[in-house]
């Protein structure tokens, strides 16, 4: 099982391969905030992991497995993303927000978040009556 910090860069490296077409360390680095020798060094410990091959000046491919992590954070975090929206957290706070539980959470209750948010998205009513009892509460 990856670590939080493994997750980020699989979930970052998912995320550039799938709007570029490819992930090189400086696009890594970039992304995360990161040195590249940071990148470097866990993206040769996701290729021991066998999450992605590494070739050193020549890129990186994300497995079978990586690419089925990867996939899965990117869920996970939109998920966790649209539920703060319609629970009515502002949108300046969402992503530091999500970062901050994002890793904290069993994939169980990933599932019930998923289960919360169709709940609400399948009668726009129901997010009426939230906004009402949160405008009530804000009384």
């Amino acid at each position: 099982m990856p670590t939080p910090s493994m997750e980020d860069y699989i979930e970052q490296i998912y995320l550039l391969i799938e709007e570029k077409g490819y992930a090189r360390v400086s696009d890594i680095a970039e992304a995360l905030s990161v040195h590249p020798s940071s990148v470097t060094k866990m993206v040769q410990k996701l290729d021991k992991d066998e999450y992605l091959v590494y070739e050193k000046y020549r890129g990186l491919v994300l497995t079978a497995k990586g690419k089925k992590i990867g996939k899965r954070l990117v869920y996970r975090h939109e998920l966790l993303e649209q539920m703060l929206k319609i629970i009515g957290v502002k949108d300046e706070h969402i992503y530091e927000d999500v970062e901050g539980i994002e890793h904290h959470l069993s994939w169980d209750a990933i599932d019930r978040i998923g289960d919360l948010v169709q709940y609400f998205e399948e009668d726009k009513s129901r997010i009426e009556a939230l906004r009402i009892v949160q405008k009530n509460n804000e009384e």
